[in-house]
């Protein structure tokens, strides 16, 4: 649990909190527009931040979901590089895979929907089989959170807080979330996360960009760098078994070489027969203290690249296994392995796995946690 002080950033210049609001900076801009009403009346603000360079990114209100990033590719030419959908209608659709969004209170899976906390037991929805996953029916990717935009002439950002009232799916306590995205001149998406509670609790939030840095096709070619020499094999409902597993000499070795991430995603290894591919939480060398880089991925298409750097002690590599044909922007079908995911979290199951580091967040504790996707390009 990432319970220190000193990441949050802090950017008072200009806040955006009306529909139409812009501000620009030295090169950096903010937009905030309505984009629609939710049953309840309040309105779905999409904040677009671009920086000195072009690059933009856009984040709805709702789910306080990325919708869009653009940036270039070895060419100069600018493209999106995350799957999503044309309107908000998509993303309250119950086809949306979680495109782009914020997911907690507990990112990942949870074991049978339950788990015991202070020796009295807690009930969640299975809405993943026998499992929890996500935050349940309603998580965080479900409500719109109260949100506003600034610049300051180095970098942009949004801000997004949301709060979990005690007994919202099933968690125990009050929960009052921040959520703060950050564009750098450097082409750097920045999350940084914060949250208190008035009672102990299970917090694991992540976000759940699907990624494909050619903008269109599969991600099979994209080759793939994780800094992770474990990875938790899971049973046949994708819950960790507790194994911490070696990756040398198995196809989830992308610790030894970058490797093409569809080189050995259709072997005869039974931890990738049970979920059709990647949807493993892979263990950080080194994770969980200071920003530390994750994972590197190239696409040789486009020549465009992604780092990922994160305080969080794993990531969970998702590859679009079970994408059936949703349609997304553009008219764009996302089959199979249309995206891949790299969610940095603490590892799946953990309030039902004491040997796994703890996701328990106390009253007298602060949740801090930053990650950091960065993009750039590689010229042949």
């Amino acid at each position: 649990m990432m319970v220190r002080a000193g990441l949050t950033i802090s950017i008072v210049v200009v806040a955006c909190f009306m529909a139409g609001c812009q501000s620009s900076q030295d090169g950096f801009s903010t937009a905030t527009t309505v984009v629609g009403t939710l049953p309840d009346q309040s309105e779905v603000r999409l904040h677009t931040l671009r920086n000195s360079q072009g690059v933009e990114v856009g984040i709805l209100s709702y789910g306080a979901t990325i919708v869009s990033i653009t940036v270039p590719d070895a060419k100069g030419s600018m493209d999106d590089v995350v799957l999503g959908f044309d309107s908000l209608a998509g993303y309250r659709g119950d086809n949306n895979p979680y495109f782009g969004s914020i997911v907690g209170r507990y990112g990942n899976r949870i074991a049978g929907g339950s788990f015991v906390l202070d020796g009295e037991t807690y009930m969640l929805a299975r809405n993943n089989g026998p499992n929890h996953l996500h935050g349940g029916l309603v998580g965080f990717d479900k409500v719109n959170w109260e949100s506003m935009a600034a610049s300051d002439g180095k970098r942009t950002s949004a801000t997004f807080r949301y709060v979990s009232v005690d007994g919202e799916e099933g968690y125990p306590g009050t929960l009052r979330v921040t959520v703060v995205y950050t564009l750098t001149a450097d082409n750097e998406v920045i999350v940084d996360y914060e949250a208190t509670t008035d009672k102990a609790t299970p917090v694991n939030l992540t976000q759940h960009s699907y990624f494909n840095l050619s903008g269109t096709g599969d991600i099979l070619d994209h080759e793939l760098a994780l800094n992770a020499s474990y990875f938790t094999p899971v049973d046949s409902t994708l819950i960790p078994t507790g194994e911490l597993r070696s990756v040398f000499g198995t196809p989830f070795d992308f610790k030894t070489t970058a490797r093409p991430i569809g080189e050995r995603i259709r072997d005869n290894d039974p931890q990738l027969v049970i979920g059709g591919g990647y949807d493993h939480n892979f263990v950080l060398d080194g994770g969980g203290d200071s920003l530390a880089l994750a994972a590197s991925v190239y696409d040789p298409l486009s020549g465009r690249t992604m780092e990922v750097w994160t305080t969080e002690p794993g990531v969970q590599l998702y590859t679009g296994n079970f994408l059936d044909g949703v349609e997304g922007k553009n008219r764009q079908v996302y089959g199979p392995h249309g995206g891949f995911c790299l969610e940095t979290q603490h590892y799946p199951d953990s309030p039902n796995q004491p040997a796994f580091p703890s996701t328990i967040l106390r009253p007298d504790e602060r949740y801090v946690s930053r990650t950091m996707f960065a993009f750039g390009v590689r010229h042949r």
